[in-house]
């Protein structure tokens, strides 16, 4: 289960100063706080032992941590979420920043996926980060889907609809990924595509989902029952199948079998919803969401961050998103205008074009 984040209400005046000024010199340097950097431009007179205590509560709350014994501190994954919540100074966005986007937007090219493509060039170049742009969905029926791997963070999806029409995007995969599991992934949603538009595939994989997990559960109760296994943290999103003395099961050759079968099924269950989050990143809901780290599986790279925002239609209905990607200590003050006013652009571009 995710770990909550403190109420940042529930800190007094000194504690919260020093953490925000952990966070906001982490963010600034790169760099461990030390405490006797902290003394020298804190707005009260105060020690450094003083502020060093402050510090080893924060890290006692898992607010902050140390790199190394005599280091500073630098906050956590959990710190940051509640430094984005409660904290975070959102800035203007900057004129020039606001001049690179426009331009990407005054250009005669009627094709909307050409312009989408100057778009997520223009935010990775005035970010410094990589840009997510997912383009407005086709609504016709699909008729065959074809991943293909570009290099180790790009690919390109090619979507062939039933009346026609032809769409080719470029996007970051999931970590991890190679060409024979684009494969597997594009041989799967081809079985199930036929007939469905991209809004309903989304459904139909949630439906396989929740079939597989009925299967596995089904297996596990068996073994469980059994002895041979056990749920832990059962009911949690963390929820596993533990094989307690899988040793003895050596000679029992269909117990093995059902084990195989279930380890088959959980990474299979993976792979789908790999794929639903995917289809799903657009229709989380209106304004700017940030996930940090682990938070977004699809782009959780070491210490990485992702700041997305969807974009409507003239009808208020959401039909893509942008995006930027960056390691966590990214300037979420200056990136947050930027992705959404670059989000709100594109909807205004997208509604009068239609």
């Amino acid at each position: 289960m995710t770990q909550q984040p403190p109420n940042i209400d529930e800190m007094n005046d000194r504690s919260r100063e020093v953490f925000r000024r952990v966070v906001e010199g982490y963010l600034e340097s790169g760099t461990p706080v030390g405490s006797r950097t902290l003394t020298r431009d804190f707005s009260e007179k105060i020690s450094a032992a003083t502020i060093r205590n402050v510090m080893q509560d924060l890290e006692f709350l898992g607010l902050v941590g140390s790199p190394h014994v005599s280091a500073g501190r630098i906050p956590t994954q959990l710190g940051l979420r509640m430094f984005v919540d409660g904290l975070l100074e959102v800035g203007d966005l900057d004129g020039k920043d606001r001049e690179t986007i426009d331009r990407t937007l005054t250009t005669n090219d009627q094709d909307v996926t050409s312009v989408l493509d100057q778009v997520g060039q223009a935010l990775s170049g005035v970010t410094h980060g990589a840009s997510l742009v997912l383009t407005p969905k086709h609504e016709a029926p699909i008729k065959h889907i074809e991943f293909v791997s570009l290099s180790q963070d790009r690919a390109l999806v090619v979507l062939v609809f039933g009346d026609g029409h032809v769409e080719n995007r470029v996007f970051t995969p999931p970590p991890g990924q190679t060409p024979s599991s684009m494969r597997e992934a594009a041989n799967f949603l081809n079985a199930i595509a036929a007939g469905h538009t991209l809004s309903e595939l989304g459904s139909v994989i949630s439906r396989e989902i929740k079939a597989r997990r009925q299967e596995i559960d089904t297996l596990a109760a068996e073994l469980i029952a059994d002895g041979f296994a056990l749920w832990e943290n059962e009911g949690e999103a963390t929820e596993r199948l533990i094989v307690r003395g899988r040793g003895n099961l050596l000679g029992e050759g269909e117990n093995e079998s059902d084990l195989a079968r279930i380890r088959t099924l959980f990474d299979d269950l993976e792979r789908k919803r790999d794929i639903a989050q995917f289809l799903d990143l657009a229709e989380e809901g209106e304004g700017v969401r940030i996930f940090i780290g682990s938070e977004n599986k699809l782009f959780s790279l070491s210490g990485s961050s992702l700041v997305v925002s969807p974009y409507m239609n003239a009808d208020r209905k959401i039909i893509g998103a942008v995006g930027v990607i960056g390691p966590t200590r990214l300037n979420y003050g200056r990136i947050v205008p930027i992705v959404n006013y670059t989000a709100k652009l594109v909807g205004k571009m997208i509604a009068d074009r239609s």
